[in-house]
């Protein structure tokens, strides 16, 4: 994002260790509240190297410990450098791993980049390979080695943006729609705490398009961004990367086919409070709305500024390529007449747009609650694509 703003008259400003203890008081009694499950990354981070472990599994019944661990016990790191919790350990992994082994089966193949991003695979000769090429020679592989070159036609990705504490049995419903396609999915869920520190979701974004540019196996690929509520937050820091370096970036926004937006969180900062409340403790909504807005308040060149800049390089979105939205009238999660602003906006500038509005439904959830007008849209959408993923198979 560059060099913070200057202050502005009225602004309260807090800097530096102040700020991450401030962030910390207002958020944490919401988050340690009874009956609230996600677990947050912890306020210090660390940023792991590339040999580090990962776990790869196949949901056919094998699975392996890939690559080097770091030399903490208390952590599994990832081989993309991604930020990650200290609390993820090598055993979540296994425990996780274990249940997908039991509960997906039907040659779904699963890699584990870190604890919120995971690719999705059916052909086996799209196994990533390990990180610097090391593997446990204790182990066997349950599927066949990667191809030795690329595919002359490589096979199109889905980049899936879920919502926040989205399951991973909600977000199959989608992923799936995909997989049937022919498509791969790579899945990268959110954290509360990338958008309560947007400079952590700043981090996370540049991360995630190293991983799409720098990966042999994902770089090169057509990709389809489907982004949900925080989702399309999250893309939304990967395009203020995008926007500061245009030329270095610009092999990956020719790569992109299509992007979708299902009930994007806009409009005022009091629409970002109303979803953190609605989504972190709905019992609660009225205090976390009000513990939101004290803290965008108290740390606004931190975080309302961060939140304008990027919502300015969204409305002037540098991926040119054909998008669709899905939003409803009662969400008070998003404003309908700041999407369709953008909506007007990309337009005048050259960029195929298709809408879904509904009166009523549900954030997050349009799916369910229309589940034949939400596939034929998105079906009509995909196939107009200049490069349209291949058919849905059954």
């Amino acid at each position: 994002m560059g060099s913070n703003p200057p202050a502005r008259g009225g602004d309260v400003l807090v800097d530096g260790d102040a700020a991450a203890l401030c962030l910390h008081l207002v958020a944490q009694p919401v988050l340690a509240a009874p009956g609230f499950t996600a677990e947050p990354v912890a306020l210090q981070q660390r940023r792991f190297s590339r040999d580090s472990s990962v776990r790869l599994t196949a949901a056919r019944g094998r699975s392996l410990d890939t690559g080097s661990s770091c030399s903490s016990s208390s952590c599994s790191c990832s081989s993309a450098g991604l930020f990650i919790s200290q609390s993820d350990t090598k055993a979540a992994y296994k425990e996780k791993a274990k249940e997908e082994e039991e509960e997906e089966g039907g040659g779904l193949f699963t890699y584990h980049l870190s604890k919120t991003i995971t690719y999705y695979y059916q052909d086996a000769h799209n196994t990533p390979p390990p990180p610097n090429g090391h593997h446990d020679g204790g182990c066997r592989r349950s599927n066949p080695p990667p191809p030795t070159s690329p595919s002359p036609a490589p096979r199109p990705l889905a980049l899936l943006l879920p919502w926040l504490g989205a399951r991973r049995e909600a977000q199959a419903k989608y992923r799936d729609l995909y997989l049937r396609r022919g498509m791969d999915v790579l899945a990268v869920e959110s954290s509360v705490w990338h958008f309560l520190w947007p400079r952590w979701g700043l981090d996370y974004g540049l991360q995630v398009l190293r991983l799409l540019l720098e990966e042999p196996w994902l770089a090169g690929r057509p990709v389809l961004v489907h982004a949900f509520s925080i989702g399309g937050y999250t893309f939304s820091m990967m395009l203020c990367h995008v926007a500061q370096g245009p030329e270095r970036y610009a092999r990956l926004t020719q790569r992109v086919t299509g992007h979708i937006y299902d009930s994007m969180v806009a409009g005022s900062l009091e629409h970002m409070a109303t979803g953190l409340g609605k989504a972190l403790f709905p019992r609660l909504e009225a205090v976390v709305k009000n513990a939101a807005m004290l803290f965008f308040w108290l740390c606004r060149r931190h975080t309302a500024d961060l939140y304008d800049s990027s919502l300015h390089v969204f409305r002037h979105n540098p991926v040119r390529a054909p998008a669709l939205f899905f939003f409803c009238d009662n969400d008070a999660m998003c404003d309908p007449d700041a999407i369709e602003a953008v909506i007007d906006l990309w337009r005048g500038r050259g960029v195929a747009v298709e809408r879904r509005r509904w009166a009523k439904s549900v954030h997050a959830a349009h799916l369910r609650c229309h589940r034949d007008e939400y596939l034929a849209a998105l079906e009509t959408f995909l196939s107009s694509l200049p490069a349209a993923p291949g058919e849905a198979r059954d």
